[in-house]
């Protein structure tokens, strides 16, 4: 413990040991037995600077532990100003693309339908026509895995009365087929032969011209949707003042292949051939495109 009394006329302040526990106090430096400050150690004023320079180096390493911290803080003036991003202009356009060619397959639906007096008599006059329709087919070339029933049917038929009520006449049964025919030039003669073997029972209710294979079609029409996309973006760009950049996206919509469909008005009695037209199948495909805008 340090304790200061007046040092007299010269000023001067001494520290003497205060007592047994060796704490140093401040006496008049002409007492009795009085010693300079530096006999017990290190002068005051070099002990003030040490602390002080301790002091410093303390606060030093604080701050620069607390640096990173501030830097990061959100806000803070050390922080660099954000870059702002630019969104590059872009251009959707649709592109539409078209191919062609001759057909190759011909699907026929053709049928059986017969009425009689009961349901029981119905399905069985039916199923024996039907009968005769495979046959033919089958002695026409025409492979199994290419005849596939469509539907098979069995109805009341109704009159009505001198009352108006309505009665139940018969029953009305039939069996439709989708038949493949492979060879175009074909197709009138097959239609033709089964009208001859099942007679008024037969029905035809149409052809459809069509490609087994229709890959290389889909390919030809999806590039020139895509030739059609791309000179579209590319005017659009030419128009605006701008070059035309990468390909952002391309999304391609559902194909479409419009087949090529007639009904023959072939005659049940007759066993000549229908005479047919195949025309062209056509593929159309449609694409969405965005491009970046220089």
């Amino acid at each position: 413990m340090t304790s200061r009394h007046p040092a007299g006329a010269a000023g001067n302040l001494r520290e003497t040991p205060a007592g047994a526990a060796g704490n140093l106090r401040e006496t008049p430096a002409g007492a009795p037995g009085d010693r300079p400050a530096h006999c017990f150690g290190t002068p005051l004023a070099a002990r003030s600077a040490r602390a002080f320079a301790v002091g410093a180096v303390l606060g030093g390493l604080f701050l620069g532990a607390a640096a990173p911290a501030l830097a990061a803080a959100p806000g803070g003036a050390a922080r660099p100003a954000a870059v702002r991003q630019t969104t590059p202009a872009t251009v959707t356009v649709n592109g539409s693309g078209r191919a062609a060619t001759a057909p190759d397959l011909a699907v026929v639906s053709i049928g059986v339908e017969v009425t009689r007096t009961t349901a029981k008599e119905a399905m069985a006059a039916q199923s024996k026509a039907a009968e005769s329709l495979l046959a033919v087919l089958r002695e026409q070339g025409v492979a199994d895995r290419d005849i596939r029933t469509e539907s098979l049917s069995l109805s009341p038929v109704y009159a009505q009365s001198g009352g108006g009520e309505s009665k139940v006449t018969g029953y009305q049964a039939g069996q439709g087929f989708a038949v493949k025919v492979r060879d175009l030039d074909r197709t009138g003669q097959i239609v033709g032969a089964v009208n001859e073997a099942v007679g008024d029972t037969g029905r035809v209710n149409g052809v459809v011209f069509d490609v087994a294979d229709p890959t290389a079609l889909r390919s030809r029409a999806r590039e020139a949707a895509y030739r059609d996309a791309y000179d579209k973006a590319a005017q659009h760009a030419r128009l605006s003042g701008h070059r035309l950049g990468r390909l952002v996206s391309l999304t391609e919509g559902e194909s479409v292949r419009p087949a090529t469909g007639v009904v023959p008005s072939a005659s049940a009695d007759g066993g000549e051939g229908v005479p047919l037209a195949p025309g062209e199948i056509e593929e159309h495909v449609t694409v969405t495109a965005v491009y970046e805008l220089l």
